[in-house]
């Protein structure tokens, strides 16, 4: 069952924008999403948080800042997905344009699983490095830190998962931390690696580094952060809002990196009209697929590649490997699906699947998918190391996914060998003959905390369009904006007259839509069956451009007849 309910929005925050210049649609739209003045989506770079509130900051800036002026070996250890790839890049071009002695490893998922553990410790070494510096992990890594300091290596911390009881013993920046006042708790790993950067450069600045060095202007990765942060799917507060509106801007005018534009091109978008989705759907997916399949050097090598050449080299191949990720997903869901057709799902209140034949790299898209077909906390289960499966597992708004994990924990000692992640998504390892145990305790868990209307799929759309609203500029002007995680793109709900319709790519429907006067093209993805004459439907406007012309076009998300 799906319940369609139109967001309320105060109606003298939507007063207060229109006087201040803001569209009215827009406003109305802000004012739904908690902005109440203009300057709240004025996204210059003079409004970013100052880093002095983050904790540890300073300190690890002047620890850096020596390790650069001492020539000291500094080996960067990342984690294997988007952000992890993207603030390993930032890492590695940040110091090195301010002079460091740097270089960076990233673990195979397969064989070392995630963080900074012993055996990555062991692995590090090998490069002799005087200094560790994590991005995007470490802030569990209470035993690899330890490796490294019976190595004597040294380890600073720049994550932002949440932590757990034990911190590690090492200098460590986490907005996340205990006792850290940033205001921001949402940045993503690659944006913390950022603001490490900027406090970097003000103390080089102030011992006079930049005297006879060239000082580096850090604006030029915000491509990179952008990325990130998007493919990360953290929340988009105006902090992340004004690092992402910057990175695309650069972008738009082709002023990004060689990596970033490579994959634009064998992804087939314009990078002249880069929006969230292209980061979020189309760049982070190909990037990931290098840490899913294979090994995410690869994608941070295209980031940094320097030669266009290089670049394309590199996007092509991580394109490959995302045609791959593609079907080795299809092939998983169409099996999970064939194994829930045997059971009522709507009678559970989650889902739990495993086979000994799946891919461990492509779990969490699958359970991604499932959740979004039931609307059910689902986990998907491959084999891990002998004897033990790993789960990626995807949540549903009012189930907290991790906190679910813990309760399982406690409840049946022994049974989660390791668990991590946060509210929406989370990971676990179990010894592959506790799956039916877990199965049921999983479900137990999840009865206790959840009822019926947390259970009931719930669409929330910012209303209906007017016929003068129905069109290509407010269409182009709502792409221009940074939608995303905790900032809903818009989505509408109407009804509309089917004046034709006919199957394109033998799987979607493409219409010719009709509403007060006003005609435009819809497409519904994934639907073969004909709608009727008439439908009320949820949908998002978009600017489609075809062989150099523009019109609009309304992607319908749900269709009620």
């Amino acid at each position: 069952m799906t319940q369609i309910t139109t967001r309320s929005y105060p109606a003298s925050s939507q007063q207060n924008l229109c006087q201040q210049g803001i569209h009215p649609l827009m406003a109305r739209l802000y004012a739904a999403r908690g902005i109440e003045s203009a300057s709240d989506v004025d996204y210059t770079l003079k409004g970013l948080l100052p880093y002095h509130s983050m904790k540890n900051v300073q300190a690890m800036a002047e620890r850096l800042a020596d390790a650069i002026h001492q020539k000291q070996r500094m080996l960067v250890v990342a984690d294997y997905d988007a952000d992890g790839a993207t603030a390993c890049t930032v890492a590695v071009k940040g110091l090195a344009a301010m002079g460091g002695v740097i270089d960076f490893i990233v673990p195979n998922r397969f064989e070392y699983g995630y963080g900074l553990t012993p055996e990555i410790v062991e692995l590090a070494a090998q490069s002799r490095p005087d200094i560790i510096v994590t991005v995007d992990n470490g802030i569990a890594s209470v035993a690899g830190v330890e490796a490294a300091k019976q190595r004597g290596i040294e380890v600073l911390i720049t994550d932002h998962h949440l932590p757990g009881d034990t911190l590690p013993d090492a200098l460590i920046v986490n907005p996340n931390q205990p006792g850290c006042e940033f205001p921001s708790k949402n940045l993503a790993g690659v944006g913390v690696m950022f603001y490490v950067l900027m406090a970097l450069r003000a103390e080089l600045r102030q011992r006079g580094h930049f005297a006879a060095n060239p000082e580096p202007n850090l604006g030029e990765l915000l491509d990179i952060v952008a990325l990130g942060t998007v493919a990360d799917v953290v929340r988009l507060d105006r902090n992340n809002r004004i690092l992402v509106d910057n990175g695309l801007r650069r972008m738009r005018a082709g002023r990004m990196a060689p990596g970033i534009a490579a994959l634009f091109r064998v992804a087939g978008r314009a990078a002249h009209k880069a929006n969230t989705f292209d980061l979020g759907f189309t760049l982070g997916p190909r990037l990931n697929a290098a840490g899913r399949l294979d090994d995410m050097s690869l994608g941070i090598a295209c980031l940094l590649a320097s030669s266009e050449d290089e670049a394309m080299r590199l996007a092509q191949e991580l394109d490959r490997l995302n045609r791959e990720r593609r079907q080795i997903e299809h092939g998983m869901q169409d099996e999970a699906l064939a194994a829930l057709s045997t059971i009522d799902a709507d009678r559970r209140y989650t889902l739990a699947l495993y086979r000994d034949d799946w891919h461990q790299g492509v779990v969490g898209i699958v359970a991604s998918r499932l959740k979004e077909k039931y609307h059910r906390p689902t986990i998907v289960f491959a084999p891990g190391d002998e004897g033990e499966i790993k789960g990626s597992g995807r949540s549903i708004p009012g189930f907290h996914l991790r906190d679910a994990l813990d309760l399982v924990y406690k409840r049946h000692p022994g049974m989660i060998l390791k668990f991590g992640g946060h509210a929406m998504a989370a990971g676990l390892t179990i010894a592959e003959q506790e799956l039916s145990t877990f199965q049921q305790a999983f479900e137990e868990v999840a009865q206790s905390l959840l009822d019926e209307s947390t259970l009931t799929r719930t669409l929330e759309t910012d209303g209906s369009l007017s016929a003068r609203e129905l069109n290509l500029p407010m269409a182009e002007t709502l792409a221009a904006e940074v939608w995303g995680q905790g900032f809903a793109p818009p989505t509408f709900q109407d009804k509309f007259q089917v004046i034709s319709q006919r199957m394109v790519g033998d799987k979607h429907l493409k219409l010719r839509l009709a509403k007060d006067g006003v005609q435009c093209d819809g497409m519904v993805f994934n639907r073969t069956d004909w709608l009727p004459d008439e439908i009320h439907a949820v949908y998002q406007l978009a600017a489609n451009e075809w062989q150099g012309r523009k019109e609009l076009q309304i992607y319908l998300q749900h269709v009620a007849t």
